[in-house]
């Protein structure tokens, strides 16, 4: 499967270093999502484990055989923790695609197609959602929620509503300015010369021509997910650890043990954020490249004058 899709990525289009940038992200990203599906075969033991069958399994111990990445000052396995926190990862991105993509695609529609004060309206609320950075509403959402300290689905549903107030106004300006060129198409006048309606024509014509782009966003907003779930519990308001393991609360309680000389409770958490990140952004920014006509004229011509 793994080579089924890199072989399918556009490898072909781009310069040497974009090839190299595309092949990057995709690996990394590949990865992510593997350790993410296949996580509770992988882990060793659970997220939220404390002892196995010869006893506990003591506090900051070491690396060994029993533990290759040690334990943490709670006496959690640090491996174990940060496979399992390649999950919640890959769920507070699923959730942040459910609660803005659908809204952002949807009002930009509607608003690029009917136009008017609707219009004027939506494009005026988005450009105000613009002044919300999204750690600080979902600091916010986290208090209101669950007093700052939540389980899996309200950690979730925190770190996910405020991402989708920054990402839907991204959404939806991408799609309202599709909208307003796809409208204008012949194909459009001809359906509504026929007497096609106008929500058939929104919804048939239109919009299937107008999210092509949005699957190149979605893979540059992943990391901006993952690092405001990862600034929640680095902060203190994310998820408590026997309900899920998650690489900023990981990060929070090592914070003690590296002044102490104690290094390995944080370079894995710390690790899966930075190749996550920099895996989804790298495919991202690449795949955006590489989707734009002008680019890819400039480079048509420079290997027609070579």
């Amino acid at each position: 499967m793994a080579l089924l899709l890199v072989r399918r990525l556009p490898l072909r289009t781009g310069t040497g270093a974009q090839r190299a940038m595309l092949l990057t992200g995709a690996v990394l990203t590949g990865l992510f999502v593997l350790t993410a599906l296949f996580g509770p075969l992988l882990a060793p033991h659970g997220f939220a484990q404390l002892r196995d069958s010869h006893g506990l399994f003591g506090s900051q111990q070491q690396p060994s055989g029993e533990h290759p990445l040690g334990t943490t000052i709670a006496g959690y396995d640090v491996l174990s923790r940060t496979v399992w926190g390649a999950r919640t990862a890959l769920e507070i991105i699923l959730a942040a695609l459910l609660l803005s993509a659908l809204p952002g695609t949807v009002l930009g529609l509607v608003s690029g197609y009917l136009g008017g004060r609707l219009d004027r309206l939506l494009v005026g609320l988005a450009d105000a959602l613009y002044a919300f950075p999204p750690l600080l509403p979902a600091i916010v959402m986290s208090i209101v929620i669950s007093g700052g300290r939540s389980s899996l689905a309200g950690g979730l549903g925190a770190a996910a509503a405020a991402v989708a107030v920054s990402f839907v106004p991204q959404y939806f300006r991408v799609v309202r300015a599709e909208v307003l060129r796809v409208k204008a198409e012949p194909f459009v006048d001809a359906a509504r010369v026929i007497g096609t309606g106008t929500w058939r024509i929104m919804f048939r014509h239109v919009l299937r021509n107008s999210v092509r782009t949005l699957p190149l966003i979605f893979t540059i907003n992943a990391s901006e997910a993952i690092l405001t779930l990862a600034g929640l519990g680095f902060l203190g308001f994310g998820i408590e650890p026997n309900s899920a393991a998650e690489w900023g609360y990981d990060l929070n309680r090592s914070v003690a043990d590296v002044t102490s000389g104690i290094w390995w409770t944080a370079v894995p958490p710390g690790l899966g954020i930075v190749l996550t990140v920099l895996g989804t952004t790298l495919l991202g920014e690449t795949l955006t490249d590489l989707a734009d006509p002008r680019l890819r004229r400039r480079r048509t011509g420079r290997s027609r004058t070579r």
